[in-house]
């Protein structure tokens, strides 16, 4: 809806006020009226009616109007679904445009194209939601001085975004994967959105192998969804998921996929991260995981993607390859890191690592310290189940 008003006003402020009236005016319409038949189609095509008002009121556009109205067959499309969504794939290669800072461009996108909340974006990228609100409203405003359009790029133009919308994509499914807050673990419309875009990619550029990387990377998330929450929705670990319920042409879908990345050439930062998940997904049970493999792959993506959060995942691993005395200095360097100042997976992994040597009660401060930072109901209560182990 976003994206086909964006399209008609050129203003995403604009736009997204539209969106909100449409909302409102569904509210009275369909208590009285009854849900109509195809609710998407309805809310676009009111959407898009107030842009072009809000057009006309300002009189700036007045002359351009006829261009702007679109038969009506594609005002009220058959379906609410298209197979590629133009619109979409529009709005998302616009906020990804080079004149916007790399940070700007995936959170806005983020916020605008994938529907995720502000404060959820501010937890993607380890800043406060008042400073992601300010970067949004910069970028938007940058967008509109710039007259950045709304169209998807030449295909030349297409590798200097390509690695940005990956990387939107991939906070979509991390954000899906584990939702920052609330009561539910995963987030599965946000999983599927991603899946999707990842899917559109690989069809829209066939050629680029990180976008097949990435679209292996979240299938195996997918196949995985439904074990990774038990049936009172708390926290499963992978160490206990029962593997047989898991998606298996996903998963074999995923393997095919990397092994193309892989034969392709050198590696790029998710085609790694989907080699990862396979060895997990392929494993026949977890103490059968080839951890010193992983070690190794998380070794080659920290060299090509120096994150602390990459690092912090092959101490994990580190951790289950030469068992967690080896792997703790580690996290406590990075713990230090104020990259990941506030960051509830790192007091997360130090308090495992604790309480697998025994030392409980340091075990029990970390847990508290990764509860304090922590806003999602299952994770919290996996955390306290633990703190309650070690005494706290």
């Amino acid at each position: 809806m976003l994206a086909a008003t964006a399209r008609v006003t050129r203003d995403l402020d604009v736009a997204e006020e539209c969106v909100q009236e449409a909302y409102v005016a569904a509210l009275g319409a369909w208590t009285r009226d009854g849900v109509p038949d195809r609710p998407g189609a309805w809310l676009t095509t009111a959407a898009r009616r107030n842009a072009l008002n809000a057009l006309r009121r300002a009189r700036t556009l007045a002359a351009k109007l006829p261009l702007l109205i679109e038969p009506e067959a594609e005002e009220m499309p058959a379906t609410d679904e298209d197979p590629i969504p133009d619109d979409r794939l529009r709005l998302i290669f616009t906020c990804c445009h080079p004149a916007l800072a790399r940070e700007a461009q995936v959170a806005l996108t983020l916020r605008l194209v994938c529907g995720v909340a502000t404060g959820d974006v501010a937890s993607a990228f380890l800043v406060s939601e008042p400073t992601m609100a300010a970067r949004l409203t910069r970028a938007k405003k940058k967008i509109a001085v710039a007259r950045i359009p709304y169209t998807v790029p030449e295909a030349a133009q297409l590798p200097a975004r390509l690695d940005s919308v990956l990387t939107v994509v991939h906070l979509l499914a991390t954000t899906g994967h584990t939702a920052p807050s609330g009561d539910e673990l995963v987030r599965a419309e946000l999983l599927e959105r991603a899946l999707d875009l990842a899917r559109m990619l690989t069809v829209l550029l066939p050629q680029h192998m990180e976008a097949q990387g990435l679209l292996a990377l979240l299938l195996v998330h997918h196949a995985r969804r439904d074990e990774r929450t038990d049936d009172d929705g708390r926290l499963v670990l992978l160490a206990d998921q029962d593997r047989s319920r898991w998606g298996r042409a996903a998963i074999a879908e995923a393997h095919e996929l990397v092994d193309a990345a892989l034969r392709a050439g050198p590696p790029g930062r998710f085609t790694l991260q989907a080699a990862i998940a396979a060895l997990h997904a392929q494993a026949p049970s977890w103490e059968q995981t080839d951890w010193p493999q992983i070690v190794t792959l998380y070794g080659e993506l920290l060299a090509l993607w120096p994150s602390p959060v990459v690092a912090l995942n092959r101490a994990i691993a580190v951790s289950m390859a030469d068992g967690p005395r080896a792997a703790l200095p580690e996290i406590e360097a990075l713990a230090r890191d104020e990259r990941l100042a506030g960051y509830r997976y790192v007091p997360a992994a130090r308090a495992d690592m604790l309480r697998r040597l025994g030392r409980s009660g340091e075990a029990a401060d970390a847990y508290r310290e990764a509860l304090a930072l922590t806003a999602n109901r299952a994770e919290r209560a996996f955390l306290e189940a633990r703190l309650a182990e070690c005494g706290g």
